[in-house]
């Protein structure tokens, strides 16, 4: 299982929100490169990058420091935030990341999804389905949508999309814990690959993800245990290698549909 470590930028800024709001902000670097590096060196086999300001459909600077840090790196990063057009999605790949992320575009707009996959192949396009209460959000969040997550994971898996970033919008930056069940419902449901992300609190989360794996569940995107401290990226890497029959807590983890 691959843990990716979180960089959401806004005005040029390394953050974390809470639950997707932005008036509930901690800044965490005014350096983004340097964090990036900073996990790298840890171990991190692999980044993940949000233009929050794209998700608003607001300009900023946040593209050319995605190009840094791909330029900086040596390990591939996954890129979204306001992807809406075959425009977009290219200009974005052309700035070193090795796929992207479509929100919003996969509820209104599935057929340019389909259009993404045709022209840049399915290995780099991968659909965020961000969910509150089962229900996608969309619009950075701001919208819940009459679509359940799982409705949108069977269409997308229709279209040719073979991952998905699945993030409980409720959990998201509160490390109150990983919503599992959720994510291992969605890669059965639609047989895709699945990457948790959302309220990862610490190492109880990893293990339970990890063993987990045999299920669809490909990774995990760890932000606020990281930045707090709660979860230290090398432990977290160390435990998603550890895929188990059981859970921590001596749970099995459920047989595959």
């Amino acid at each position: 299982m691959i843990i990716f470590p979180a960089i959401d930028l806004r005005k040029g800024r390394c953050v974390r929100l809470v639950q997707g709001k932005f008036e509930d902000e901690t800044v965490y670097s005014d350096n983004p490169v340097a964090i990036a590096n900073q996990w790298i060196a840890q171990g991190a086999s692999w980044l993940h990058i949000v233009n929050l300001d794209g998700a608003l459909g607001q300009d900023s600077l946040n593209a050319g420091i995605m190009a840094e840090i791909a330029a900086s790196v040596n390990v591939p990063v996954q890129f979204g935030g306001g992807l809406r057009d075959l425009h977009a999605i290219e200009l974005a790949l052309s700035l070193g990341p090795a796929r992207v992320i479509l929100g919003t575009v996969a509820v209104r707009d599935p057929q340019l999804v389909s259009a993404a996959i045709r022209h840049f192949g399915s290995a780099a396009i991968v659909v965020g389905i961000d969910a509150k209460d089962g229900m996608v959000a969309t619009h950075g969040w701001k919208t819940v949508s009459e679509v359940s997550a799982v409705d949108l994971a069977r269409r997308m898996a229709e279209l040719g999309v073979q991952r998905v970033v699945h993030t409980d919008i409720s959990r998201d930056g509160t490390l109150a814990g990983v919503n599992v069940r959720s994510c291992i419902e969605l890669a059965r449901a639609a047989d895709l690959r699945v990457i948790a992300s959302g309220g990862v609190a610490g190492a109880e989360d990893i293990r339970k993800l990890a063993a987990a794996s045999a299920d669809g569940i490909e990774g995990v995107i760890v932000g606020q245990a990281l930045y707090t401290g709660a979860l230290a990226l090398p432990e977290a890497i160390r435990l998603a290698r550890c895929d188990t029959s059981q859970s921590a807590g001596g749970e099995a983890a459920p047989d595959k549909a």
